[in-house]
């Protein structure tokens, strides 16, 4: 054999050599012959195809392999799991962690999960067993879907039919027929139900002032929705007040819905201040937080700003005539239960500059 030949041939059992080691290594990194490992084993009731040499992840990361799967001895028992893991793991793999049977996507190739344990967890020894959480079985879900599914029909079924009587019942009120068909397509049955309506309204404001349901409206502090509105204005004069009183609606009143005074002595300083000071106009200004609902909130706060201005007219030696009120409702950044300000506007031209 001549040198050229000889040189060819070393080349060849080198790289042959070279792909071999390559080869051993890669076999052995991935079957961990290489690094230190210990066991733990997990299980549970079924491993949902599971296979053995499946990869198993601590945090995310491919950190061992799944090295033995057993059947019980018994119906009744477990499959036990028997897992090999990378020793650099017992920093966060302790007795406390975790394992659970996951697939990469749908019909993805099965793994196992070992979540992190605790940080004064007990350390993790050879051959542990660890606790385990039942595996989610996608044919249990394609099951549940599919009962989901047929519930859906259901529905859209019962929809349609509800739909189908419903143009039927349109049909016979544009035709006329039935009390409903009259009322909408005869004007003089329209007009009888307008004039029943309307004296349904009057008889229902006769029953606010009747003895059994007076009471429902003291309880809220005023005795009619007339009288909250008797001295309202539209608006807050023009300019700065020259003295602002302020209370929080829950230091004043009995409670967060109702608009009767409990605590009266804080308004002394404000109606002294009234009797003793020439003024233009005192504006009380009620206002509730976001909570409830819009027109109650609205009622509310003038039924708060008409007992504050009774209890100023009625107590003070002052006109009456200038202390008006104004029901704001809902404001933002106003507290649940409520605000209440008395604004005073000096004598200048603050009054009829309201009243235009």
């Amino acid at each position: 054999m001549n040198k050229t030949g000889a040189f060819r041939l070393g080349i060849f059992i080198v790289a042959t050599l070279t792909i071999l080691a390559a080869g051993v290594f890669l076999i052995g990194s991935r079957q961990s012959l290489f690094t230190s490992t210990y066991r733990v084993n997990a299980t549970f009731h079924n491993v949902v195809g599971l296979n053995e040499d499946a990869d198993v992840r601590v945090g995310g990361l491919n950190e061992g392999r799944v090295k033995h799967i057993q059947l019980p001895n018994r119906p009744d028992g477990d499959v036990t799991v028997s897992i090999d893991l990378r020793s650099g793991t017992k920093a966060v793999v302790k007795e406390d962690s975790m394992a659970s049977i996951k697939s990469d996507g749908l019909v993805g190739d099965k793994y196992v999960e070992i979540s992190f344990g605790s940080n004064d967890g007990p350390p993790i020894k050879n051959n542990d067993t660890i606790r385990s959480e039942p595996p989610v079985d996608i044919s249990d879900l394609v099951k549940k879907a599919n009962g989901l599914l047929a519930s859906a029909n259901t529905a859209v079924e019962d929809l349609n039919k509800v739909a189908n009587n419903a143009q039927a019942i349109s049909g016979k009120i544009n035709q006329g027929q039935g009390t409903l068909g009259a009322l909408v397509n005869d004007k003089t049955v329209y007009n009888q139900a307008v004039a029943g309506t309307a004296a349904l309204n009057e008889d229902m404001e006769a029953l606010k002032h009747n003895f059994f349901l007076r009471g429902f409206f003291k309880k809220r502090g005023y005795e009619d929705s007339t009288d909250l509105t008797k001295n309202t204005v539209p608006r807050l004069p023009p300019g700065e007040p020259i003295k602002t009183f302020e209370y929080e609606g829950r230091t004043i009143f009995a409670k967060p819905d109702v608009a009767k005074l409990k605590n009266e002595k804080e308004l002394r300083e404000a109606g002294a201040y009234l009797q003793q000071n020439n003024f233009g106009l005192a504006v009380v200004v009620a206002s509730a937080g976001m909570k409830g609902e819009a027109s109650k909130d609205k009622t509310l706060t003038e039924g708060r700003a008409t007992a504050i201005r009774d209890y100023l007219a009625k107590n003070f030696r002052l006109d009456d005539t200038r202390i008006k009120t104004l029901g704001l409702g809902k404001m933002e950044d106003v507290p649940d239960d409520g605000v209440v300000q008395i604004l005073v506007y000096p004598a200048s031209g603050t009054r009829a500059a309201v009243e235009k």
